[in-house]
């Protein structure tokens, strides 16, 4: 990253800046009081050394220390108070840039996680945002504080002597060429650095959430394997950071150590010969030491500022991810007297840069209050075709209504409200059983969230839990059997009591006694609403009052179950392809 590249990318947080900006001003402002108080004593310990003590007046000292500790007092005083007024902006600013984006990924569409680690929002989310707000409450301020006081101080050295300001100057010059050269340098093992932390904590995450897999399987030292690689590669870039670093600062360290000397040598024969005070050489080293902390920090700032624009790029990468799915510009209302049915009409649907249409043509109407089977090879598009109702994805072609109103005419609130989803895999959270079921309808109350368990046929095992309702269940619901979680995942999808259900293969994956736990439960569930329900196995298709057949990208079989076993080739085909897995996967 050039230094274009980084003040560009730096530039990106002014707006986030803007609200606290008093409170870096103040940072700013008192760290610059204790700065010009530490290069106001140079100029005392002149004024000491030239007139009470070339005249051995030691009656006029006191005054003088006195003043020294004052401003020693004040310089540290200004440098707490630099650290009280930068927590609160700093924090804050990090704050709400998580917020935002934390925001911003509920908004983008499925399309954008489905591309996208999940450890890479993490970094992004986590250690990038530190990495600013550090930037911001440290780094940043002293950048210009810095080089306001590098700027005085030459300032100071050169009212002092001219021959000790020029041999300072002399010997910083090279930094400016070195620093350059270590800025674009840094720039790309940051960048490198941050992407590997991503990856880590991809393979991190990944582990803890298979951990029954990986223990079942015997694959965790492969994965640790794979994981100290990972560890291994991210520390060599650390060390290389840490060489590029070290470098530097062994530049900066020595060039005004050699310009100390150099003074001390220029001064030493300016006093002797007595061109030069006393006061003036102490005053303009003791400048030059004071100097040393703004030159020494050049190199770790410059650093710093590479980092926090790296991490600015990465978090502007997600931030600037378009929200393709959104409210219209002008929504219309669902009908009063809506009953919930769903048409396809000519539907088409290809991924952004697929060069083949998963959907070519899909027409389908479900009526109210009907089930309606999705049954198809995989590939053929199903749980596609479920995801364009909610608008988890939009149509390519064609249009699906809703009670007539085209769905991306809708506002998404609205939409949501009356078409409900549950997923093949049953998605719970860290949270109560209450909490995980009220997610399908904010403010539930615990009546309408006994009802949808009562519908869902799970009301019996959450009584059974140790604390009812306000169970916690472990990380995606791992405490708890498939079945439960299915009729959990069920009784959130009909709190809201929706028009509308969508369920994608609801009984996948479960044993003969629970797959009938959760047929039982859909026999409910499936009462009085529209659904259009994803069907891999026979006991799900006979739920339905129809059934239609996708392949290809289009529906080319649509009936009643026994309509379509004694009409459709493709359909007793499929049906046996089922039973010939299922009965595979039995033995």
């Amino acid at each position: 990253m050039e230094r274009v590249g980084t003040v560009a990318a730096l530039r990106r947080l002014v707006p986030y800046l803007k609200p606290v900006r008093a409170g870096l001003i103040g940072s700013g402002a008192a760290v610059t009081a204790g700065m010009l108080s530490g290069l106001a004593i140079p100029l005392v310990l002149q004024w000491i050394l030239d007139g009470p003590v070339a005249a051995r007046d030691t009656g006029a000292l006191p005054w003088p220390i006195v003043v020294v500790a004052a401003l020693s007092a004040l310089e540290a005083l200004m440098f707490y108070l630099r650290r009280k007024l930068v927590a609160g902006p700093s924090t804050l600013v990090e704050a709400r840039m998580r917020a935002d984006l934390y925001a911003h990924l509920q908004r983008l569409p499925i399309s954008f996680h489905d591309r996208w680690q999940s450890g890479q929002l993490l970094s992004r989310a986590i250690s990038d945002l530190a990495t600013l707000r550090r930037f911001i409450a440290f780094a940043g301020v002293f950048l210009v504080v810095n080089t306001i006081t590098l700027v005085l101080g030459m300032v100071v050295l050169f009212s002092l002597s001219p021959a000790l300001g020029l041999i300072t100057l002399v010997c910083s010059l090279p930094l400016l060429l070195i620093s350059t050269q270590f800025e674009s340098k840094y720039a790309v093992l940051a960048r490198r650095a941050q992407d590997q932390v991503g990856d880590l904590a991809t393979v991190v995450e990944e582990s803890v959430l298979g951990i029954r897999v990986l223990k079942a399987f015997g694959r965790g030292p492969q994965l640790a394997a794979k994981f100290l690689g990972q560890a291994r590669r991210l520390r060599r870039t650390e060390l290389g950071k840490f060489r590029v670093l070290s470098l530097l600062w062994g530049a900066i360290i020595l060039l005004p150590e050699l310009g100390i000397a150099a003074q001390l040598l220029i001064g030493s024969l300016g006093v002797a010969d007595g061109t030069m005070t006393v006061g003036t050489l102490v005053a303009g080293i003791t400048v030059a030491g004071f100097l040393r902390w703004p030159t020494d920090s050049i190199g770790w700032l410059l650093a710093e500022a590479n980092q926090a624009a790296t991490a600015s790029t990465r978090y502007w990468e997600v931030r600037d991810a378009e929200v393709t799915i959104t409210d219209p510009d002008r929504s219309r209302p669902l009908p009063a007297d809506g009953v919930g049915a769903v048409r396809f009409e000519g539907v088409r649907f290809a991924h952004a840069g697929a060069d083949h249409e998963v959907l070519s043509g899909v027409d389908l109407a479900l009526r109210p209050g009907e089930t309606v089977a999705l049954v198809g090879p995989t590939g053929s598009g199903k749980s596609t075709l479920t995801m364009l109702v909610p608008r988890l994805a939009d149509v390519t072609g064609g249009r699906v209504t809703v009670d007539g109103v085209d769905v991306r005419d809708l506002r998404l609130d609205d939409l949501r409200a009356v078409v409900a989803v549950a997923f093949e895999e049953p998605v719970l959270f860290s949270a109560s059983v209450r909490e995980n079921v009220a997610l399908g309808s904010p403010g539930a109350t615990d009546e309408e969230v006994r009802e949808a368990l009562r519908v869902a046929q799970a009301e019996d095992f959450v009584d059974r839990l140790p604390w009812g309702l306000d169970t916690r269940i472990g990380e995606e619901g791992l405490s708890l059997s498939g079945g439960q979680r299915q009729r959990l995942a069920l009784a959130r999808a009909v709190v809201g009591k929706p028009k509308v259900l969508v369920l994608d293969d609801p009984l996948s994956a479960l044993d003969v006694h629970t797959e009938a736990e959760v047929e039982r439960a859909l026999r409910q569930v499936l009462s009085g609403v529209t659904a259009l329900v994803v069907a891999h196995r026979p006991s799900t298709v006979r739920l339905a009052d129809r059934v239609a057949l996708l392949d290809g990208g289009r529906i080319v079989a649509l009936g009643t179950h026994a309509e379509l076993l004694a009409t459709s080739a493709a359909y007793r085909a499929q049906l046996s392809t089922v039973e010939d897995e299922r009965a595979e996967a039995a033995s």
